[in-house]
């Protein structure tokens, strides 16, 4: 029996001289949490909508929804960034948040800030937290309930929702706001400088392009008001130019007009032209009475290729159009300014002296 009491604490002792290695070792092969992350956190502006970011630069409050949608966003980032964010994290970013557009999202009640000024983004931002980790394991998988109202910041990336509001291949089809450094009437003043200067042959290119930048905003604006082509080439003379024009698409949709048509009559020109003048020749009996005569008129007109009227014209014949759809004649010595408008169709048109 005495040997059996000695032998009971001698056979616990290797469990107890090896119970604290195992915790150290295990502890020390644990990587540790980095709970400074958010010293070196960058806010996401670039990710915010336009709409908050134009309320942020020009000092104004954001909305309710616009300020829960920016809230989303920044959770999301810091979320990826440390799972598990604490309430120290949220009120540093927070502050860095404040510290930037104060006037915008600074704690303000009468002119008086309240407290740091920054609690309510704080509750804002551990509230969507507390959220997101509630609904991370979800028990049972719900169908989600979507309204007109609904945010959508987190299921469909910024860009994605930009390319929803494109409107035919556009980009910028309808401008909410002005450029920050704009105002109503500094857009006025130079949309009649670009009037007068449209009277000068030797106005300067780079400062036409410029002005028709910076004027995009009302442009689109005047535009989408359904103001009559009439009223648009006298308010915006350089539209009906090439210059103008190329600035306005470029801005509208991206690409540069002049250097995107070129290229694409280079690539595929011959190969569309070849086709037109070996398969489509067979199509009809007016194709090719339209092939013929424009065959007998090569070389007797002056200013564009051939190549590029003859593939217009059998387009239009290959298509059935009639070409009095796509040009409006006018007299040889007619001008540009002499143009009787209101005889002009509403569609767009070639206008054609001769």
């Amino acid at each position: 029996s005495l040997s059996s009491v000695e032998a009971s604490p001698t056979q616990s002792l290797p469990s107890l001289s090896v119970s604290p290695q195992s915790s150290s070792s295990s502890s020390s092969s644990s990587p540790g949490l980095d709970t400074q992350w958010d010293v070196n956190f960058e806010i996401p502006w670039s990710k915010f909508p336009e709409e908050v970011m134009q309320a942020l630069e020009r000092g104004k409050r954001p909305g309710p929804k616009l300020r829960r949608q920016m809230v989303r966003i920044v959770v999301t980032e810091m979320m990826q960034k440390c799972p598990h964010v604490g309430k120290k994290h949220s009120t540093d970013v927070a502050a860095k948040m404040v510290a930037k557009y104060p006037s915008s999202l600074q704690d303000v009640i009468e002119g008086d800030i309240v407290g740091t000024g920054y609690h309510s983004l704080v509750k804002q931002l551990q509230n969507r937290i507390e959220n997101v980790r509630r609904t991370s394991t979800p028990k049972i998988r719900k169908r989600k309930h979507q309204t007109d109202d609904s945010d959508q910041t987190d299921e469909i990336p910024l860009e994605e929702r930009a390319a929803m509001q494109d409107t035919y291949g556009c980009i910028k089809w309808n401008v909410k706001f002005l450029p920050l450094e704009e105002t109503q009437e500094s857009q006025k003043q130079k949309m009649e400088k670009l009037k007068v200067m449209f009277q000068h042959s030797d106005a300067n290119p780079e400062e036409v392009k410029c002005l028709m930048k910076s004027t995009f905003y009302t442009q689109r604006q005047h535009v989408n008001q359904g103001k009559s082509i009439k009223c648009l080439r006298e308010e915006w003379p350089f539209w009906f130019d090439e210059l103008g024009m190329s600035v306005h698409f470029m801005e509208l949709t991206g690409i540069d007009l002049k250097e995107t048509f070129t290229r694409n009559l280079d690539l595929k020109g011959k190969r569309l032209l070849d086709y037109m003048t070996t398969v489509c020749v067979n199509k009809s009996k007016k194709f090719l009475q339209n092939y013929a005569r424009l065959q007998r008129m090569r070389g007797q007109r002056s200013g564009c290729s051939d190549d590029v009227i003859e593939m217009i014209l059998l387009l239009l014949s290959y298509f059935d159009e009639e070409e009095e759809s796509m040009f409006f004649h006018v007299e040889d010595t007619c001008l540009a300014e002499e143009v009787q408008l209101e005889q002009v169709p509403l569609t767009p048109v070639v206008i054609v002296c001769g």
